[in-house]
Order: structure tokens, then C-alpha cells, then sequence
């Protein structure tokens, strides 16, 4: 038997069910996962072990024409992870007609897929019926300029097919030794998955307008001195104007109370200790403008 070792990414627009299949891979919560567009901010590793490979998926976040600096950092960020990955997962949701922004996914696919083999797969079949989805299939194998050297549908939700996407992802893999310790699941540093579980509850059930504007800086998480089972996180979730601080924090802090709340007992799973979460709202202005701001919050 031949290990096979390397890197895939899957790539499409946003809030097309990237970051739940890679946890869906990975077979735990390593990438955020909203209902709102943009949630992905980094290129986040997770990683599959098999017997016969070791097969490292980056989520990327959503490729979208930008309208701010932060989107063209975004955008940066995907087309220099695809430049160096074995092969690539394009991914069109089954519940929304392939449209624009897939045609502007596939252009600039493209460029890569004489060298970089492309898979392109159907995801959400939970939520349509199966005539949807071959009609879906349909669409997406007339983006014909990509080649696509194999159209899979599959529900992470459901694990339909999950395990045949990993067989075909892990057969365009180059032989090669593991690149992670055994039993390694990713290679972010627990402070940015923190605050990614803080962005992801403070996410939830707010404007479409606010999601573009949620950043999160842990900056502090330490052990409590005197106590091995707790861990003190203390974090700022950044806004751009005064009016959406006042969301987030909603009427007498309930939102922020409630935030978190659900924060805190991902980040206790995650980390495998309880939890003192102290959450304050700031305000950074117009910060996904500001070259400045935007390095200082990790772009």
C-alpha cells in the first residue's frame, strides 16, 4: 500500500458549505460555520487521518468579487492557498442556482486546473430532493472551461458520500509520510479558534449588515493561578459604528450575555477545561478599510 500525504482546499462562494464539510472530514468543530456569508476569515488546516494517508484541507473563505480592503486580503489569501495545494474542491450548494459568483469561481479556476486537478462537488443534498440534485450536478458539469476530473454530490449534515469525497481527494494526494503528528486535527493556535467560536456565536441572529463587521481578539487566555481546571479568556469583539455595538450588546447586555454563553461551552470542548469568559464590545472604525486596523486584528 502506497501513503499518500498532501493538501486540498475547497474553494467556492461564500455560504456554500465549505467549513461544515471540512469538519464533516475532520470529524470534529475546527472551522466556524454560520448562516451568514463571510464567516471564514483564515485559512484554517484540518487534518484527516487515514491507514493509507494523511490528507490536510484547508477551508478558505469565500471567493467574492471585494468591496473593501479586508475582501481583497480575503480573496489574496484564497488564490495563494489554491497556488499551492494538490487538488481543489469547488463547491456549489445544492439549495441556490449556480449563478455569477460561480462563474467567477470557475474563471478564476481556470488559470490552475491544467496542473491542479479540480473536484467539483454538490453539497447540501439534505436540503433539496434528489431531481435537484442532478439538475444541480447538470449545472455545474456546464462550467466545462475547469475539466473537472470528478462531480460528486454530497451532505455533510447526513454524511452522504463524505467518505467517497475523502477516497477521491486522497487519490490525487502524491505519495509521501504524514506532515502532522498522529492524532494532530489542526495546526491553528487555540487562541484563534477561540476567537472564532466567540465570532461565531456573536454571529448568530443579528443583521445581515453586521457579520462583515464582527472581529474578534482574544487577548488574553491564561490558566486561573491556583486552579488547573479553569482557563480565564478574556476577548473583544470589534464592531465599526457605535449603532452596532449597541446590537451586539443588545438591551441590558442580554445579546452579549447570551453570546457568551454559547461561546463559552464550545470553547470548554474545545480547550477540555471550564471556562471564565469576559466578552467586551469596542467600537474600531470602518477598521476593514484601514490597512492599519486590519493588521492589528490579524489581516
Amino acid at each position: 500500500m502506497t501513503f499518500r500525504s498532501g493538501f486540498a482546499c475547497f474553494v467556492g462562494r461564500p455560504n456554500s458549505g465549505k467549513s461544515t464539510l471540512t469538519n464533516a472530514l475532520v470529524g470534529t468543530k475546527i472551522a466556524i460555520t454560520s448562516s451568514k456569508p463571510q464567516t471564514t476569515r483564515h485559512a484554517i488546516r484540518g487534518i484527516v487521518h487515514r491507514e493509507d494517508a494523511q490528507l490536510v484541507i484547508v477551508d478558505t473563505p469565500g471567493l467574492h468579487r471585494p468591496r473593501t480592503l479586508l475582501g481583497q486580503r480575503l480573496n489574496d489569501l484564497v488564490r495563494d492557498t489554491l497556488a499551492e495545494v494538490d487538488v481543489i474542491g469547488f463547491c456549489v450548494p445544492a439549495d441556490a442556482e449556480v449563478g455569477t459568483g460561480d462563474r467567477y469561481i470557475a474563471a478564476e479556476l481556470a488559470r490552475l486546473a491544467a496542473k491542479t486537478p479540480v473536484i467539483g462537488i454538490v453539497t447540501k443534498t439534505d436540503l433539496v430532493p434528489p431531481p435537484r440534485v442532478a439538475e444541480q450536478l447538470t449545472a455545474l458539469d456546464q462550467l466545462d472551461r475547469l475539466g473537472f476530473a470528478e462531480l460528486v454530490p454530497v451532505s455533510a449534515v447526513d454524511g452522504f458520500q463524505v467518505g467517497l469525497l475523502a477516497d477521491l481527494l486522497v487519490a490525487r494526494l502524491p505519495p509521501g509520510q504524514p506532515l502532522y503528528p498522529d492524532g494532530a486535527l489542526t495546526d491553528e493556535p487555540e487562541q484563534t479558534l477561540v476567537a472564532e467560536l466567540v465570532r461565531e456565536a456573536a454571529l448568530e441572529g443579528v443583521r445581515d449588515e453586521l457579520p462583515h463587521s464582527l472581529a474578534v481578539v482574544v487577548e488574553e487566555m491564561i490558566p486561573r493561578e491556583g486552579r488547573d481546571d479553569l482557563v480565564d479568556v478574556h476577548a473583544i469583539v470589534f464592531v465599526e459604528r457605535a449603532s452596532q455595538k449597541a446590537i451586539v450588546i443588545g438591551r441590558g447586555g442580554e445579546r452579549l450575555r447570551s453570546v457568551g454563553t454559547a461561546a463559552r461551552g464550545h470553547i470548554e470542548r474545545l480547550l477540555g477545561s471550564k471556562v471564565y469568559l469576559d466578552l467586551h464590545v469596542k467600537v474600531a472604525k470602518d477598521w476593514q478599510r484601514d490597512p492599519r486596523q486590519l493588521r492589528r486584528l490579524g489581516f
